[in-house]
């Protein structure tokens, strides 16, 4: 494999990882659920319960973290981004209200802002996993 392919594969897999990610763990925790619940005085919630979506973050910060500790923030914030984005729109297009294109652009907004201040901590941080990208701490010479 070519040095120009290689590096060019290096900068694309967190953004790719975290995409894909992104598609499975919505349809892991959000996918199947498509019930409203109604209650008794004629109101509606749901379809997803709060359970859902708080595993859905939780388990969203793995692939975060572990693309944001090699330091590929932008493949952090936009693969998350457009991985959210594209399943809350596949999820809620069938509204027939059109209402849902505000929620997407909800999903989309926060997305960005909540996985960017959560990608740069952990950068700053430190990580751990920085990719070879810090240098090794060397014993000192002795005679």
């Amino acid at each position: 494999m070519s040095e120009r392919l290689r590096k060019t594969a290096s900068r694309l897999l967190p953004g790719l990882v975290t995409a894909v990610s992104a598609l499975a763990l919505w349809a892991l925790w959000l996918g199947w659920d498509q019930r409203r619940d109604l209650h008794p005085d004629g109101s509606s919630t749901g379809p997803y319960e709060a359970w859902q979506v708080i595993g859905l973050v939780l388990t969203l910060l793995v692939p975060v973290y572990w693309a944001a500790s090699r330091r590929h923030i932008t493949g952090a914030v936009a693969g998350t981004t457009i991985g959210l984005t594209v399943a809350s729109f596949y999820d809620w297009s069938d509204d027939a209200s059109g209402l849902y294109v505000i929620g997407v652009t909800m999903v989309m907004l926060g997305t960005i802002a909540v996985t960017t201040g959560v990608s740069f901590l952990i950068a700053a941080i430190g990580g751990g996993g920085g990719g070879g990208s810090r240098p090794q701490p060397t014993a000192p010479m002795t005679s």
